[in-house]
């Protein structure tokens, strides 16, 4: 864990950014604190005229492995039923990525172990991608009774893929995600460090003027696609399932309170082995 009660750390080398996810202990999956963190030191990264480049990577053995569903929070219990405040609840949540995307700067995720859920939104939020071999992405959250919001998968990969993934949960390795254009680059595991930062000299050698138009111009154009709103649309038609008890969900609920988490999610994977 970072400093104090910092659950991400913030470094910076010349004119990179060095900005880490610090929960190892929970596979960096994000809270309510670390999504407050990161969007702190994004904002420091961004206001630092020194700054050219930002490296986003994950403390430990997993790069994300998405939201934490382990946390009990007596308060969001008594509305978890209430359309309207999850609809509010995961409106809250596209703060962060709709910050990414609105960044000036470019960000290179560095990517190992797995990339799951948001963790795997968050690598396709970033400009740039360098991952690990062993890499694994996806989004298993509708194997939950829970769909990824915030979806970007149709424009990056096309419909078809992006409907097989999203509709299963499946994982994909590095290599595949690389044949998709989720990820850029695909080093040896003991490599990613190293990669990642020549990746990052290397961008951080273009003028930063030129680099924040690039990325302004690229966004515009996937927003003339409807991108932007298809993030709202995806909250507006999900937020009512995130509110609704169905099998599913309650099957699994109830396989966490006898087993516990990490039980629960085997018992939920064997399905589909």
């Amino acid at each position: 864990m970072g400093d104090g009660d910092e659950l991400v750390k913030y470094r910076s080398e010349d004119d990179i950014a060095i900005i880490s996810l610090d929960r190892p202990e929970k596979r960096n999956a994000i809270n309510a604190q670390l999504s407050s963190d990161l969007l702190r030191h994004l904002a420091t990264a961004e206001a630092d005229d020194s700054i050219s480049v930002i490296v986003l990577r994950g403390e430990g053995k997993t790069f994300c492995a998405g939201h934490d569903i382990s946390r009990s929070d007596p308060e969001r219990a008594k509305w978890r039923r209430h359309a309207i405040r999850q609809h509010q609840y995961l409106s809250a949540g596209l703060k962060l990525a709709t910050t990414i995307w609105d960044l000036p700067k470019p960000l290179v995720a560095s990517v190992q172990g797995h990339a799951l859920g948001v963790g795997c939104i968050l690598t396709m939020l970033c400009d740039l991608t360098i991952a690990a071999k062993d890499a694994l992405f996806g989004e298993p959250e509708i194997r939950f009774a829970a769909p990824a919001t915030a979806m970007m998968m149709p424009w990056l990969i096309g419909l078809k893929r992006a409907r097989e993934l999203i509709y299963m949960g499946d994982m994909i390795d590095a290599i595949e995600a690389r044949e998709l254009g989720i990820v850029n680059r695909v080093v040896a595991p003991e490599e990613l460090e190293e990669a990642t930062m020549l990746y990052a000299r290397r961008l951080a050698k273009i003028g930063p003027e030129s680099l924040s138009r690039a990325k302004i111009a690229i966004n515009r154009i996937m927003e003339l696609q409807g991108i932007r709103n298809g993030w709202n649309a995806s909250v507006d038609v999900i937020a009512p399932l995130y509110a609704t008890e169905t099998p599913v969900d309650t099957a699994f609920r109830n396989q966490v309170s006898e087993t516990g988490l990490g039980p629960a999610l085997k018992w939920r994977a064997s399905d589909f082995e």
